[in-house]
């Protein structure tokens, strides 16, 4: 299933109800009653729910960096345990917590600067940017993932009446497979165009040739002018064990590590670095203490 959307109002989840409107031809609704449980996602799509907590969890403090009205109703429908903050965390927790809140601000101001008509998600899980975020007119943004990620999200979005700001297309596909970029073409994409790509705590789910071929097709796939947002990525033999994180970290398998910069370098990027300590103190947070696994910042980069 693919679904694309027109631009419209996109507003809290208290503020908009569900509606009984048609969907579009071709497109099946289901209603809220049908929201598959968490337990139907594989193991890498669930960690997307704890990405949601965070945003939740963010969303509901005096003074958030942004607001995500979506995030506490995708935790509510999968039936995941509660926003963090409902119960003491562990140092990692801490550091994991607060690294994912800032990557949401950075990547939102990141996203709207490329200044780009073409935007494209990649392992959109369950971000909700073509919900939130004031699009330029014109903007069409794609959003890859897994079929039962999309379609899990899709009923949540759904039944809150969820409205994108954009157009948006959902393209189910596994990014591993060969085809994607075929299928991302088909649906209008154009590699003519310059695009803001953004691969969000991503790369450390994939082996290391896994994400330098994903890496080359996004290059082959990129205008001059294009940008993409990435994570410098982290050496995860260093992981510390912690309870009730290990579910995660046991499916991390590094990526290119802390090389990610140099690779996209060599590859024919214009690399610009923010470090994880100089975002915080720009936002006026406090960084937890570094574990063995910190990701010591995020990358921009430029296709000349």
């Amino acid at each position: 299933m693919t679904t694309q959307e027109p631009a419209g109002p996109g507003l809290p989840v208290a503020e908009q109800p569900p509606t009984a409107e048609q969907p579009p031809a071709g497109e099946s609704r289901p209603t809220a009653g049908q929201v598959p449980a968490a337990e139907q996602l594989s193991p890498v799509s669930r960690t997307a729910l704890a990405v949601a907590r965070g945003r939740a969890y963010e969303s509901a403090q005096p003074e958030p960096l942004f607001i995500d009205p979506y995030a506490l109703a995708f935790v509510t429908a999968a039936g995941a345990p509660p926003r963090p903050g409902d119960k003491p965390l562990g140092p990692l927790a801490r550091r994991l917590l607060m690294h994912g809140i800032l990557r949401t601000r950075h990547y939102d101001d990141g996203l709207l600067a490329a200044d780009t008509r073409q935007v494209v998600i990649l392992a959109a899980g369950l971000d909700t940017r073509a919900h939130r975020l004031p699009w330029p007119d014109g903007t069409r943004l794609y959003e890859i993932d897994l079929p039962p990620v999309l379609a899990f999200k899709e009923q949540v979005l759904t039944a809150h009446g969820a409205r994108p700001q954009c157009e948006r297309t959902a393209l189910p596909a596994d990014l591993t497979d060969p085809d994607w970029p075929d299928r991302l073409c088909a649906e209008g994409f154009d590699p003519g165009q310059p695009t803001a790509w953004l691969a969000e705590g991503l790369l450390v789910y994939l082996e290391a040739d896994q994400a330098a071929q994903l890496l080359t097709t996004v290059g082959e796939l990129s205008a001059p002018g294009s940008r993409l947002l990435v994570e410098q990525g982290r050496d995860v033999s260093r992981t510390p064990v912690e309870e009730g994180l290990t579910e995660m970290t046991s499916l991390w398998r590094g990526g290119l590590g802390p090389r990610t910069a140099d690779w996209l370098e060599a590859h024919g990027w214009t690399i610009r670095f923010t470090s994880l300590d100089d975002l915080a103190a720009r936002h006026g947070r406090t960084l937890p203490p570094a574990t063995g696994t910190a990701t010591n910042g995020f990358l921009e980069a430029a296709r000349a």
